[in-house]
């Protein structure tokens, strides 16, 4: 029996000044001194050279119309209406900075639903 591993949903999301400013230190910091991340995000450079933000579901919690980030700031979603499916596990928020501006996703694993003893 096989299903999906995971599925990756684009947010589209207004960006604000002081979450670009949260994000920037958050970089800077990073590459001062990569121990001083805190614990649940993980930073990284694609071989293009564009910073990735990882961020494990214990450091961020979505709302209706907002996605919180903890230590870094609230992004405003512009859809936010089911982001991801009930019963989604292993929530991952992934953010790039690409040269178009910031891009956001959230990547999760869909619930397992087994038809079992079915006549």
């Amino acid at each position: 029996m096989s299903h999906e591993k995971s599925r990756e949903v684009i947010l589209s999301i207004k960006v604000t000044p002081e979450l670009v400013k949260g994000l920037d230190a958050l970089r800077n910091a990073w590459r001062q001194d990569p121990h001083s991340i805190p614990g649940g995000l993980a930073c990284s450079e694609s071989k293009a050279g564009q910073f990735v933000l990882i961020a494990n579901e214990s450091v961020f919690t979505t709302i209706p119309g907002a996605c919180i980030i903890k230590g870094i700031g609230a992004l405003e979603l512009a859809n936010s209406d089911h982001l991801f499916e009930e019963g989604a596990s292993s929530k991952t928020l992934v953010l790039r900075d690409t040269p178009e501006g910031w891009r956001f996703s959230i990547k999760y694993v869909p619930p397992i639903v087994r038809a079992r003893n079915a006549k």
